[in-house]
């Protein structure tokens, strides 16, 4: 009998949500997450963003899709654009959590995690780096990766948000 796969994800929102904007399509959260337990087996899936109190119906959302939020302060650049830079956070959850999980899913573009994704490739920690574009994709992250990337543009098939009908 086969053993149950016990993966998490690492998911850098901003970078998904942008990816998927720029494609000219918005993601089905719900759908994405039961993708990645049964084409990952993912159990965990940790989705780090940036906290807005405005956005809490947003939250709620996607905790009720079965992610697991990881919130970072946010504050104005010099333009007044909100940031809220994740990427060290979600490198230091996917360390301290490494022998809790079998593999790895990072869902990013950003080459900030060339590191982290080499790391794991080469200690048989990687199952797979999901990139929301693969136009804007860092040549660094496609690299490391090696064979192990996706990108999402394949995927809006199985993933996009369809509105309801009312008929």
């Amino acid at each position: 009998m086969k053993k149950k796969e016990n993966n998490y994800a690492f998911i850098d929102s901003q970078n998904l949500n942008l990816g998927i904007q720029k494609l000219g399509w918005k993601l089905d959260y719900k759908k994405f997450r039961v993708y990645l337990a049964e084409k990952y087996g993912v159990k965990k899936a940790y989705l780090f963003i940036g906290f807005v109190a405005l956005n809490q119906s947003l939250y709620d959302n996607l905790q009720e899709s079965g992610f697991i939020l990881k919130f970072k302060p946010t504050i104005p650049d010099a333009d007044g654009k909100i940031k809220g830079n994740i990427d060290a956070d979600l490198v230091l959850k996917a360390a301290l959590e490494l022998s809790e999980y079998d593999k790895a899913v990072i869902v990013s573009s950003d080459g900030d995690f060339y590191s982290l994704v080499q790391y794991l490739y080469e200690n048989n920690k990687l199952k797979i780096v999901l990139s929301p574009d693969i136009e804007n994709c860092s040549s660094l992250l496609r690299q490391t990766s090696k064979e192990k990337i996706w990108f999402m543009n394949e995927l809006q098939d199985k993933l996009a948000y369809k509105k309801k009908s009312t008929a």
